[in-house]
């Protein structure tokens, strides 16, 4: 279900990822059988490596799931014992969803393609930071998490490409509803404001935040590319951006070595509180999953909004 919505809402365009896969699958029916054997075979139907079912007990109906942004040991002792959980999902990928994060991040490039930028230079800046952060992955302690919930015999899945780019459609579709109104930073703001995650949020001094730019900005135009594909981008790719037009950009999050860069090149940068945003695309994954008549219990930092 999480990957038959995501590739529905995907800003790339649902033929472009058959395109993506069609390729993939071509690509592993000319590899050697020991090359075939060594190949993760679940990537030939699943375009998003960090969207992934971590342990499977083969149950034969879910009632129950307790669901958050990030999962680790805690919750999962909570999941025990409330004793009636029958699966955990997490947004944040853990085991080797994780271990596999970078995969997604050609995404990238290719909803930058969308917005004007040319993308043999997209590609060319965003592949030095995908070897950089799957460096950056390969040493972690990737199946803390998983082992733990394979001995308290708990379920155990991740969503999280596939909820980011739920939120990402919401967000692009919304933009293109009411673009006519929006002249300026401080309108735009006012427009993200309204998304009732982003307002939850702002009680717990979350919400929406200007990190480059000033509110009587004009927008110029409205990129959604910092939501999905993984996680941040290269800092090399804000002069590209602006080369191509973009005036105003609209992520999650952002280091300063980032937002320094974005500065530079003059873009507005409005990020949305990571968790607040995580939950959007979580949310409208979760409203689907409870639309089966599957109970949910929302935790770790999971601001859950019903849309049905």
């Amino acid at each position: 279900m999480a990957i038959d919505l995501a590739v529905k809402a995907d800003l790339r365009g649902t033929e472009k990822v058959e395109w993506y896969l069609s390729r993939l699958n071509d690509k592993f029916s000319k590899l050697s059988q020991e090359k075939k054997e060594e190949f993760d075979q679940e990537k030939l139907t699943n375009p998003y490596s960090d969207t992934r079912i971590l342990v499977d007990n083969q149950k034969s109906q879910i009632k129950k799931v307790l669901a958050g942004i990030d999962i680790g040991g805690a919750e999962l002792l909570l999941a025990d014992k409330l004793g009636d959980i029958d699966l955990v999902i997490a947004h944040h990928p853990d085991g080797s969803a994780l271990a596999d994060l970078h995969d997604v991040m050609q995404l990238q490039a290719q909803v930058l393609a969308g917005y004007g930028v040319p993308i043999n230079i997209a590609e060319s800046v965003i592949k030095p930071r995908i070897s950089e952060v799957a460096r950056n992955v390969f040493s972690a302690n990737h199946n803390r998490s998983v082992d733990m919930a394979k001995i308290l015999g708990l379920d155990f899945m991740c969503t999280h490409t596939t909820a980011d780019n739920l939120g990402a459609r919401f967000l692009a579709d919304l933009l293109n509803k009411e673009t006519d109104k929006l002249e300026t930073v401080g309108e735009l703001l006012n427009l993200l404001k309204t998304i009732s995650e982003y307002k939850e949020a702002l009680k717990t001094k979350g919400g929406i935040k200007l990190f480059t730019g000033h509110e009587d900005n004009s927008c110029g135009k409205i990129a959604v590319t910092e939501f999905t594909g993984g996680t941040s981008g290269s800092k090399d790719i804000y002069e590209k951006m602006a080369s191509a037009g973009i005036g105003t950009i609209i992520g999650m999050h952002m280091s300063e070595e980032h937002r320094k860069q974005a500065q530079k090149y003059h873009l507005n940068v409005v990020i949305a509180s990571h968790m607040a945003s995580d939950s959007l695309g979580m949310n409208l994954f979760l409203d689907e999953v409870e639309s089966k008549g599957v109970e949910l219990v929302p935790i770790s930092g999971l601001i859950r909004i019903k849309r049905q």
